[in-house]
């Protein structure tokens, strides 16, 4: 399909567009392709369509600029296909409180459009999705295990987040393609070690595991082949700070480099490490920085939720 047609089933299916909707799509000049195809979209839909170019963000975590951020807050229906990310970003989090249907897209390609977590049936996502974020409400700590290295989350008070690609009703926000429960730990409530195996954000997929130790909630040490390419992580405490536990419920996701994607796949768990204000914690930060733990264990609460990457719920 063509990449109009594609975008036009994700307005319809995903984010429920109708006629005259003004639909806001804020691109960088990497993604500027597929930013077109969705702005060619919601035109061909009937509804009010913009089109707004940035130039790429450093890192992502990074606000976009102050007009782009404005005409958010205005917009019914806003679109992010990004080379980094703006979901975390008050600019992100003020327009969906005034009331804008939000789908954030950093990092996609044309080819992810046509094939992996965008193909899945988003209702069967759904359910998954949400069985899992009661898992993560309910529960007082996490426990990760992999290859003899042991990460522990206190999650006391902190409620779970269902991103599951449906953003139909004013206000909701996530990524597309989508597909994971995450929730923000206690900030100085995480201790011990694990190994990021699968991508890493500002790496990519990972020919060499990274080894990161955690103190109290913030990162001591990045060991492995990229670590260099992360410093940004150990430039100050609040980069540093274990940010997201996050869970892939989303069966056609593929582990690929992107993290759109990577972090939405069965069989893994991620960890982010920078900003967490958006969904529930307290860290500003410079970033969000996420990293895939490919086939791990996981327990909530002393409850076996995945053995070796395969849910046991």
């Amino acid at each position: 399909m063509e990449l109009m047609e594609i975008g036009k089933n994700v307005l319809i299916s995903c984010m429920n567009v109708q006629p005259g909707e003004q639909v806001l799509v804020v691109t960088d000049d990497e993604k500027y392709a597929v930013g077109l195809a969705l702005y060619q979209a919601a035109k061909d839909l009937g509804a009010e369509a913009m089109l707004m170019t940035m130039s790429v963000r450093e890192v992502s975590g990074q606000e976009p600029p102050a007009v782009v951020a404005a005409a958010m807050k205005t917009a019914d229906v806003v679109l992010c296909p990004m080379s980094t990310s703006i979901t975390h970003t008050r600019s992100k989090i003020e327009a969906a409180k005034a009331g804008a249907r939000i789908a954030t897209m950093p990092g996609i390609t044309e080819e992810m459009f046509a094939k992996g977590a965008m193909t899945a049936d988003y209702s069967r996502v759904m359910e998954l999705t949400e069985q899992v974020t009661e898992l993560l409400t309910k529960a007082n700590t996490a426990r990760i295990e992999k290859d003899g290295h042991v990460l522990s989350l206190d999650l006391r008070g902190r409620r779970g987040v269902s991103s599951h690609g449906v953003y139909r009703e004013k206000g909701q926000a996530g990524n597309l393609p989508s597909g994971e429960s995450y929730i923000a730990p206690i900030e100085t409530g995480i201790n011990g070690t694990m190994l990021i195996d699968g991508s890493m954000v500002g790496v990519g997929l990972l020919e060499e595991p990274l080894e990161v130790e955690v103190k109290n909630g913030i990162l001591q040490s990045i060991r492995g082949k990229d670590a260099e390419k992360l410093s940004i992580l150990l430039k100050n405490s609040n980069n540093g700070t274990l940010c997201e536990l996050g869970i892939g419920t989303n069966y056609a996701a593929r582990l690929i480099g992107i993290i759109l994607e990577d972090e939405k796949a069965y069989h893994t768990v991620h960890i982010a490490f920078g900003t967490n204000v958006g969904f529930g914690g307290s860290n500003q930060a410079d970033c969000h920085m996420d990293g895939i733990i490919k086939n791990p264990t996981l327990y909530l609460d002393d409850k076996l939720v995945m053995l070796d990457g395969v849910f046991q719920i």
